[in-house]
């Protein structure tokens, strides 16, 4: 699918950053505008808009953020588990099947503690998740280890298809 939303992007600014090494930058570069009209929009149906690429650097963002901080448990207590099934998906459709097996088997552990997850109200409660579910401990430390080639596979694929991610601002193409 393409997308309804094309930010407009230095091709040349980000294939010189890319180059250079400073990854993060162009992951920034190029997540950054769609948390922003996220943002503005305040819905989620935004994301069916955006492109599969989009969208997976989109959720995956998501993701990060939140397993960066307290785990896969923080994720789907902050009402992101949804997000899975779809990201699971594209991360195959990637070449990135070991974070894809990782989000099964979060989304697998999830479905089987559900309940509890769910009735997690208090911030106690949220706590006790930790102990109650060291599932996500072995979960969570596959993803960490995991992360950084993941990451690296999707910037590669935005790299060799940017106009997925923007239009250009130089109006050239992009021939990395």
């Amino acid at each position: 699918m393409t997308s309804s939303f094309l930010p407009p992007i230095n091709f040349k600014d980000i294939v010189t950053t890319y180059k250079s090494g400073a990854r993060g930058d162009v992951y920034d570069a190029l997540v950054q505008p769609l948390h922003e009209e996220l943002y503005r929009k305040q819905t989620f149906a935004f994301v069916d808009t955006l492109s599969w690429g989009q969208e997976l650097i989109l959720t995956y963002d998501y993701l990060q953020i939140q397993a960066n901080q307290g785990g896969f448990i923080q994720f789907i207590h902050n009402g992101y588990v949804g997000l899975l099934p779809t990201m699971i998906e594209q991360f195959y459709k990637l070449g990135a099947a070991e974070m894809a097996l990782v989000l099964d088997d979060v989304l697998k552990v999830y479905v089987l503690n559900k309940k509890i997850l769910d009735d997690a109200q208090s911030v106690e409660d949220f706590a006790r998740l930790y102990d109650e579910l060291k599932e996500f401990e072995i979960l969570d430390e596959r993803y960490i280890s995991l992360n950084e080639p993941t990451t690296r596979l999707l910037l590669n694929y935005a790299m060799e298809h940017l106009e997925e991610f923007g239009t250009d601002t130089n109006n050239t193409t992009n021939n990395n």
